[in-house]
């Protein structure tokens, strides 16, 4: 693998921290030199068991985590990681399987790319797309009022938080990203594929079975703010819509 080189120059948004969770020394120095030349800082961990105290210690802005690790596997970080931070999560996987990566997507992986053949313009190029997304979230709210009225629904994106009728809703920053995108049109039917416009700005090849299930993790979500009603409707061969439980 040859290194960056001055032809190779991704202007960063803004200085951010991006932590490494990789088992392969060689691998890790190498998306290091890539991620210094894109202009971004970056720390790396070795082991799995050793990711959780350092988004503890220090948060990221970004997390590119392996899936194969000593002391602690990938799915199992990113679980437990997601039950006290929304940290933007980024999985390298050599596992090909589209039941891995959507079980990665499940337990609140923002994306996943695969390291074989191994790229790492690509992967600082899909850093630099999550981290240019949630900029542009935080711009966008500081630039527009919050919304005024009686919905139970307040989306914060300045703080990354949401909040049905004052209780707070968990979420990944891609699944924040989703329910504005439905609430900000309540009943309208919005199809997979606007619906991945909505959340990925680059033409990677997505599956259908990635939003299904993103909207799986979201209802659940959902569920305890809404007892018997789902706000994230089905609507068969066209796509999903939202709708407020009827006062």
């Amino acid at each position: 693998m040859s290194g960056p080189n001055e032809d190779f120059l991704f202007t960063a948004p803004e200085r951010a921290d991006i932590l490494i969770v990789e088992d392969e020394p060689k691998l890790a120095e190498l998306l290091q030199k890539y991620l210094a030349v894109a202009g971004y800082d970056s720390r790396h961990v070795a082991r799995g068991d050793a990711a959780l105290d350092a988004v503890r210690a220090q948060r990221p802005d970004l997390i590119l985590l392996d899936i194969m690790l000593p002391g602690m596997d990938g799915w199992e970080i990113c679980r437990q990681l997601r039950t006290f931070s929304d940290v933007p999560v980024l999985m390298l996987t050599a596992r090909a399987e589209e039941e891995d990566r959507l079980r990665g997507l499940e337990l609140g992986a923002d994306d996943y790319i695969g390291k074989t053949p191994f790229s790492p313009r690509e992967i600082v190029a899909r850093v630099k797309s999550m981290l240019r997304r949630n900029a542009s979230v935080q711009r966008s709210a500081q630039a527009e009022p919050p919304p005024q009225g009686s919905s139970p629904l307040v989306i914060d994106e300045t703080r990354h938080q949401a909040s049905v009728r004052g209780e707070p809703l968990n979420l990944t920053p891609l699944e924040l990203r989703l329910l504005k995108t439905f609430a900000a049109a309540p009943g309208q039917v919005f199809s997979r594929e606007q619906l991945l416009n909505h959340l990925h700005d680059d033409d990677r090849p997505v599956t259908d079975r990635a939003i299904d299930t993103h909207i799986k993790n979201l209802r659940r979500k959902l569920e305890p703010c809404f007892p018997g009603h789902n706000a994230i409707q089905a609507v068969y061969g066209v796509g999903y819509c939202f709708a407020f439980p009827p006062e």
